[in-house]
């Protein structure tokens, strides 16, 4: 099997599913932040692939594993038939090429499962003066941590905040207001609704 997967002909679909692992992993812990796109699917073409309805991550996660898979069962069938791998530049067109509609069959399927965590219409900029909630970490000056916040359409964006005031903490589950932007991290100030009694 291992002959198999690392032969130099498959070299390229096994790249393509490490690929996807390793976006998954980043995904997983969160190295990405605050990752969003201003990409407008105006196009029936993106529509139809599948942009606007999961994040491009994912998309491009699911494009790679769907080739590389395509292209070792192809390869399979191939070397069942005819006692020889295909050639990687036949190969691998030919996989990309049935990948793509089922990229797209794949993202109309997981579309509607799926929360939407990334918006396309809103700058960052546009969440300032809005409430927000800590939904990892205790953020402090020089120490941000991870809030969910809802644009005006009601999609949810995950940015890292730190209080405005010096020696302010705020606590992770706590309503905050979002009052300014530097770079990528957000400033912040307490709702206040952390510290009432919860009945």
């Amino acid at each position: 099997m291992a002959a198999f997967l690392f032969a130099t002909e498959n070299i390229v679909f096994v790249s393509a599913i490490m690929l996807m692992l390793l976006i998954g992993a980043v995904q997983a812990i969160g190295v990405s932040g605050d990752f969003d796109l201003d990409l407008h699917a105006e196009a029936d073409l993106l529509g139809w692939l599948g942009f606007g309805r999961l994040p491009l991550l994912m998309l491009l996660a699911i494009f790679l594993a769907l080739f590389g898979m395509i292209g070792l069962v192809g390869q399979h069938l191939a070397l069942d038939v005819t006692g020889a791998l295909l050639s990687p530049f036949i190969a691998a067109p030919a996989a990309a090429v049935a990948a793509i509609p089922a990229t797209a069959l794949a993202a109309r399927w997981l579309g509607p499962l799926l929360p939407r965590d990334e918006s396309s219409a809103v700058p960052l900029d546009a969440l300032v003066g809005s409430f927000a909630r800590i939904v990892t970490g205790r953020a402090q000056s020089g120490f941000p941590a991870r809030a969910r916040v809802e644009d005006p359409y009601g999609q949810a964006h995950y940015v890292m905040v730190e209080p405005d005031n010096a020696g302010q903490t705020l606590e992770e589950g706590e309503t905050i207001l979002l009052v300014r932007r530097e770079d990528h991290v957000f400033r912040a100030i307490s709702h206040g609704d952390h510290y009432l009694p919860r009945l």
